[in-house]
């Protein structure tokens, strides 16, 4: 069996789609960092670092989250 990549613009279409799925919206700054990402101008990291900073996350909260 062969393994597949998504590429960027797929994983996150996949990823929106699961949030619409559960009957949420992502917020237009979330879409913003997304389209961000995919041009390469913040990594996941970067995108982590804003999102805790935007919702207060304390470093113990935030240990064993990952994208």
């Amino acid at each position: 069996m062969s393994e597949q990549k998504m590429s960027k613009q797929d994983a996150w279409e996949y990823a929106i789609g699961m949030i619409r799925v559960d009957g949420l919206e992502p917020s237009a700054d979330f879409l913003d960092m997304v389209e961000r990402e995919k041009r390469g101008e913040l990594t996941r990291d970067d995108m982590k670092k804003l999102l805790d900073t935007k919702y207060h996350m304390k470093k113990s909260e935030t240990h064993a989250a990952s994208f």
